[in-house]
């Protein structure tokens, strides 16, 4: 006794589900390897520094500074004001208020 209201399973119809079952695992795979590409970092607004670019300006910033601070230099020549270092200046301060009492 045969049943004749079964139709055999077509190839094409199997064939279809496996191919089906591929592309939806490519898209996964596709979907899971765009999420996990490293990331460029967005491009810095102007006037942003990166962390390397600041620590060199503040090495810069500390040398200038360094200077102004140990070193004789002209402020205005022509008004005679002068930069001394700092240690200098305070000797001169305490001579000079010493000297007023």
């Amino acid at each position: 006794m045969s049943d004749s209201t079964q139709t055999p399973v077509s190839s094409n119809g199997s064939l279809l589900t496996v191919l089906a079952a591929i592309g939806g695992f490519a898209i996964f795979a596709l979907i899971v390897f765009i999420a996990y590409l490293p990331k460029k970092p967005a491009p810095l607004p102007d006037g942003v520094r990166t962390p390397e670019q600041r620590k060199a300006a503040l090495t810069e910033l500390r040398a200038k500074e360094k200077a102004a601070a140990t070193t004789y230099a002209w402020v205005d020549q022509g008004a005679g004001v002068v930069r001394i270092p700092i240690d200098e200046a305070v000797k001169l301060t305490i001579k000079e208020i010493n000297s007023k009492k």
